[in-house]
């Protein structure tokens, strides 16, 4: 897997906030990038999950047909 490098600006109470969560679990500063890489794809995931329940709002009947024909067909 190919990396990018990122330049990020926090602020200072973020930073203590984060390496003191870190610390405290043992995880070693190196690892502040899978931190941040777990947290990013988590958020968008987030992002993602809103943009789908809101484009689905007002197909409840539509996408409740749709999953009890496949169910019916399982």
């Amino acid at each position: 897997m190919s990396s990018s490098r990122w330049s990020l600006v926090v602020s200072e109470s973020t930073d203590r906030a984060l390496r003191t969560f870190l610390a405290r679990r043992g995880v070693k500063k190196g690892h502040l990038s899978q931190f941040v890489e777990e947290a990013v794809r988590d958020r968008l995931l987030d992002l993602t999950v809103a943009e789908v329940k809101e484009r689905n709002v007002g197909q409840t009947d539509l996408i409740t047909h749709a999953v009890d024909e496949a169910i019916e067909r399982a």
